[in-house]
């Protein structure tokens, strides 16, 4: 993971020059670019720390190995449910949700009740037995 937290860390200077920039140019009267540039650095900041405390805390992975082989990251990686349902029916409420978003708060709030029902549907799929659907 040294890969990926050194790419955001990096890349979070970058994001810094260019709100100054960007502040520069438009002489400071576009408050919402430079705030929307100065939170994507910060985001990246973020993004990047986390993932350089991770990986501090757990064992290199393959792709971390600069003489690592390709055969050394086979095997299972998850477990993922192949008849599940529940994840178009999830997707299904995200698009409720974000039309909401656009049409009307009555609809989202149909779209998180709906929402909740097919997330709680996805979690709990095994917990009633092996492929109890």
């Amino acid at each position: 993971m040294k890969i990926e937290a050194n790419l955001f860390t990096y890349l979070t200077p970058f994001f810094v020059v260019v709100t100054l920039v960007y502040g520069f140019m438009t002489e400071w009267q576009e408050p919402v670019g430079v705030t929307a540039l100065a939170l994507t650095g910060g985001l990246v900041l973020m993004v990047g720390w986390y993932l350089s405390r991770t990986a501090k805390h757990i064992d290199p992975r393959p792709e971390d190995d600069p003489e690592g082989d390709i055969s050394q990251g086979a095997g299972p990686q998850g477990f993922y449910s192949p008849w599940s349902w529940w994840p178009i029916g999830l997707a299904g409420t995200a698009s409720i949700c974000f039309l909401g978003l656009a049409a009307g708060w009555w609809i989202f709030y149909i779209g998180a009740a709906l929402g909740v029902i097919t997330l709680v549907g996805w979690v709990m799929e095994y917990s009633r037995g092996n492929h109890a659907h």
